[in-house]
This record gives C-alpha cells, sequence and structure tokens, in this order.
C-alpha cells in the first residue's frame, strides 16, 4: 500500500487558503450590502431634497449627526472595497494571474474616486457645524451644500463606470474559474455592463433618468452566496479523498 501525504498536504492547504480567503471577500462584501442602502437610501436620500438646497440644507443641520454617520458608512465601504479587491485576486490568480491583478486594481482605483468625492459632503458636514463662525449669508450657505453634494454624486457616478469595468473583468475571471458556475460569471458582468451604461448615460445623455443597475445587479447578490458556499464546502479541486491523503493502492496510483 502506498501514501501520498505530500499532495494531500498540499491539497488541504491550498483549499483551507482558497476557504479563508472566499471568507474575506464575502463577509466584506456582505458588510457593504449591509452599509450601502444605509447610508445612500436610509440617508442621503431622506435627507437630501432634489432642486431645493434650503431643504435639503435644514433636514442635515437637523440631523448632522446621521449625515456624519452615513460619511463613515461611505468610508468603511470604500476600505473594505480595498480589502475584497485582495481577496478575490488570491482566489482567482490561479486562473489568469494578470487579468486578476488588473481587475483588483482596477476596483482600487474605484474606492480611490469614492474616497475623494465623499470629500465632499465631509466640507457640507464642516461648513454646517460652523454656520454660526462663517461669514456666510444662509443663501451662500445653501448654495454651497447644494455644489457640494452635486460634486459627490458627479464623482460617484463617475466611479461606478471605474466599478462596471472591475465587474466585467471580474465577470470573465469567474466564468473561466472551476470554482465558480460560469453563469455567475455572466450575471457579474452584466452587472457591470448596468453601472457601464447607467454612468457613461449620465455623461452623454442631458437628464438621464434611467437606472438600469438596479435591474442587473442580480450577479453581485449571488457571488456572496456563492462565497459564502466556497468557504463552507471547499474548492472542487479537492473533493477526492485521494487528493487529501487518503491511502491508495499502488496498483491505483499507477493507473492514475
Amino acid at each position: 500500500m502506498t501514501y501520498l501525504p505530500t499532495a494531500g498536504r498540499e491539497g488541504q492547504g491550498a483549499d483551507h487558503s482558497k476557504r479563508t480567503f472566499a471568507l474575506v471577500a464575502g463577509f466584506g462584501l456582505l458588510a457593504m450590502a449591509l452599509l450601502a442602502p444605509f447610508a445612500q437610501f436610509g440617508v442621503l436620500q431622506t435627507l437630501i431634497v432634489p432642486a431645493d438646497a434650503a431643504a435639503t440644507t435644514s433636514n442635515i443641520l437637523g440631523s448632522a449627526g446621521l449625515f456624519r454617520a452615513a460619511i463613515a458608512a461611505f468610508l468603511i465601504i470604500a476600505t473594505l472595497d480595498i480589502v475584497v479587491a485582495w481577496g478575490l485576486y488570491i482566489l482567482l490568480r490561479p486562473t489568469n494571474a494578470s487579468l486578476a491583478l488588473l481587475v483588483a486594481w482596477v476596483r482600487v482605483a474605484y474606492a480611490a474616486v469614492f474616497a475623494y468625492a465623499l470629500v465632499n459632503l465631509l466640507d457640507v458636514a464642516q461648513l454646517l457645524q460652523n454656520t454660526s463662525a462663517t461669514a456666510l449669508s444662509p443663501v451662500q450657505v445653501q448654495a454651497q451644500v447644494a455644489s457640494s453634494i452635486a460634486s459627490f454624486n458627479n464623482g460617484w457616478d463617475l466611479a461606478l463606470a471605474i466599478f462596471g469595468l472591475h465587474l466585467v473583468g471580474l465577470g470573465a475571471l469567474l466564468f473561466k474559474a472551476v470554482d465558480f458556475p460560469k453563469v455567475l460569471g455572466a450575471l457579474v458582468a452584466v452587472a457591470g455592463v448596468g453601472y457601464l451604461a447607467d454612468s457613461f448615460g449620465t455623461i452623454l445623455v442631458p437628464d438621464y433618468t434611467l437606472t438600469i443597475s438596479v435591474f442587473t445587479f442580480i450577479g453581485e447578490a449571488l457571488l456572496i452566496v456563492w462565497l459564502f458556499k466556497l468557504a463552507i464546502k471547499g474548492s472542487r479541486r479537492f473533493d477526492s479523498p485521494r487528493v487529501i491523503g487518503s491511502p491508495v493502492l499502488a496498483s491505483e496510483a499507477v493507473a492514475s
């Protein structure tokens, strides 16, 4: 009887590593999926009144703590994007190292642009905190608040174009990866196309009102589910008992 302990240890080690990074990426994406609706829909959309700077300023002044909490949530999301980029890079590097590295850096670039756009919201919070000490009139303060919020929205629109490009590349990697179903890769790429369409639509079409990404995000949600499944069940490559170091007859080893 012949044993294959070395291959077993290597297989177990590689599988454990994949589970760890799948868990890191999965938790990161899940945390973002919880924080983003709070910050965007729970706070910004309730406080910001389009085309009404006075009402927006009044709302933010009345909920300054909540507004700052939304900024903090967005900053956490930008940080988690870097963590997720790292985890996905490690997971997908065996599929195509060069593309995986490019896709990871594109997500980091998105996080950087988004974090820079957040400065505009912080400017609003700081401005309204010091309204009593500023020499600006109420009308000027309201105009500055509206301008900063518009700059944030514009910066986020540009950042989402970069994020869409990331998802298209990520979808291509997932489509080729052995640990992910091809349909998941296709859906993630479609989600990326949705972001790209919305971003370029906002840039190229006056008064663009479509939100295609609202209907194409399903791939992002399924990716979270599949990452947790990979973290729990392990890689498909190491399903066989022979690989994980169980005893194998010499005749079977030769035959294989």
